[in-house]
């Protein structure tokens, strides 16, 4: 029989409806995952069409999955990192979501608190156990959509459940009835899809979903957990480690539609961006990520890095403040004296500081040449300079233009005196054994002591400390 494609207009022969394998033993893929060695991936040569949706979109589970790895948030942290995230993500919502726990009394306080403040983006969402109570106790706070939790793969249904593969289906059924009772928008959470029979459960399963909620006249999001980070964004990689082929085949199998499918990856093979991104390309409009990547295990898809791959994708930020991303480094680093390790791309204390003396001499020439963008523009951080043995006089004189502010013909240069009085007793520190970097302070102090001297062309400036 043929039917037209509504996606691409073109007669196709109508799809095998695949049905559920209820099977005796577990399918563990251990030719895939054989535990005692590196994961395996497989390629089987299909390439799927890039699939860019005319909308694409950021969710966050900082107060979720975010919070499983950390000590909790207390009810103002998450009122004043929620305020943060909808600056950042703009009036146009590109940060379309935040989910909630909504447990415990302080859960509760700070998810009426955030709703109260009336914002349309992020919207507020929750995340809930399969129970009915549960249900009915997001609808009665005023909650549309909320996520459960749905395990798909043989590792979760036969060996933490036991249960069958029916009995999983049925059970999962039967709760986004139970969703749709109470006039809730369930949010799937297809969890360790990376691992799961993909024709044999997932694509049945996801069938009946979409038949359900046409019944029911309610939306169902199907989020694609890549629970263990086992996840490829490699073109002819096979499923069920390949995104392309689950976005492909959700859309193509269950004509489950864009706005309706949703990336949650995790980053324990550093494929974690790559795979969202990948996501969006291959057709799913939503990624899930958490704030500074903080999640279960290595973390999950850092959200700061969603924001830039966005805008590059885009080729526009549409409507997004990137200066927020420093103003939530500093206040995790300051409010909740988290550490964030100093090479993190965007929000590390390093990702814009340059320590080799050649490539400050490069900054000096033009910031442009080692640095990634206009961070100062963009993340409202100045490129930096660390001065040790290696800097050299560039690094020195960048220093002192930097801290000093001076530019153009004002500024020093690599000849000034005391660019190279101030590496002679510097250099002078490390033949003495010295190993760690100048301290900001240290520098200070050495410039003005030295900045006293007659023969210093700088006599007299004052410094913007």
């Amino acid at each position: 029989m043929l039917e037209k494609n509504r996606k691409s207009n073109l007669l196709e022969q109508s799809q095998y409806k695949y049905a559920l394998q209820d099977v005796a033993q577990p399918n563990l893929y251990r030719e895939l995952y054989p535990y005692d060695e590196v994961p395996k991936t497989p390629f089987n040569h299909r390439r799927v069409p890039l699939n860019m949706p005319e909308e694409i979109w950021i969710t966050d589970t900082t107060f979720r999955d975010g919070q499983q790895s950390r000590a909790p948030y207390s009810a103002q942290q998450i009122v004043d990192i929620y305020k943060m995230l909808a600056r950042l993500g703009g009036e146009n919502g590109v940060i379309r979501q935040s989910e909630f726990f909504v447990y415990t009394k302080k859960d509760r306080e700070a998810l009426e608190k955030c709703m109260a403040l009336g914002y349309k983006f992020p919207e507020i969402t929750t995340w809930i156990r399969a129970k009915k109570e549960d249900f009915e106790l997001v609808r009665d706070i005023g909650i549309k959509e909320t996520g459960v939790l749905m395990s798909c793969s043989d590792y979760h249904i036969f060996k933490k459940l036991n249960l069958t593969r029916k009995q999983a289906f049925d059970k999962y059924l039967a709760v986004v009835k139970d969703a749709f009772d109470a006039g809730i928008s369930p949010r799937c959470h297809l969890e360790d899809l990376t691992r799961a029979d993909f024709y044999g459960f997932v694509v049945p399963f996801v069938n009946e979903l979409t038949e359900l909620s046409k019944q029911a006249g309610i939306p169902v999001k199907i989020r694609m957990c890549d629970t263990m980070g086992y996840g490829v964004p490699f073109t002819g990689a096979a499923v069920p480690r390949s995104v392309p082929g689950i976005v492909y085949g959700l859309h193509h199998y269950s004509d489950v539609n864009s706005q309706m499918l949703e990336w949650h990856g995790h980053n324990d093979f550093y494929m974690g961006v790559a795979n969202a991104v990948s996501a969006w390309l291959y057709g799913a409009s939503g990624v899930n990520c958490s704030l500074l990547g903080i999640g279960e295990r290595t973390g999950n898809v850092p959200l700061e890095a969603m924001v830039m791959q966005y805008a590059s994708i885009t080729g526009s930020l549409n409507g997004m403040d990137t200066t927020v991303i420093t103003e939530i480094a500093n206040y995790f680093e300051k409010e909740l004296h988290y550490e964030i390790p100093p090479m993190t791309p965007f929000v590390g204390s390093a990702f814009n500081l340059t320590r080799a003396g050649i490539h400050a001499d490069g900054m000096m020439k033009d910031a442009e040449i080692y640095n990634i963008f206009d961070t100062e523009k963009i993340l409202n951080r100045v490129p930096e300079v660390s001065i040790s043995n290696t800097s050299g006089l560039a690094g020195i004189a960048y220093w002192i233009n930097k801290h000093l502010g001076l530019k153009d013909d004002k500024a020093v240069s690599k000849q000034d005196w005391i660019v190279t009085e101030m590496k002679a007793r510097i250099d002078a520190l490390y033949t003495d054994g010295r190993t760690t970097v100048m301290g900001e302070d240290e520098l200070e102090k050495l410039f003005k002591k030295l900045s006293k001297v007659d023969r210093c062309s700088l006599k007299g400036l004052k410094f913007k400390f």
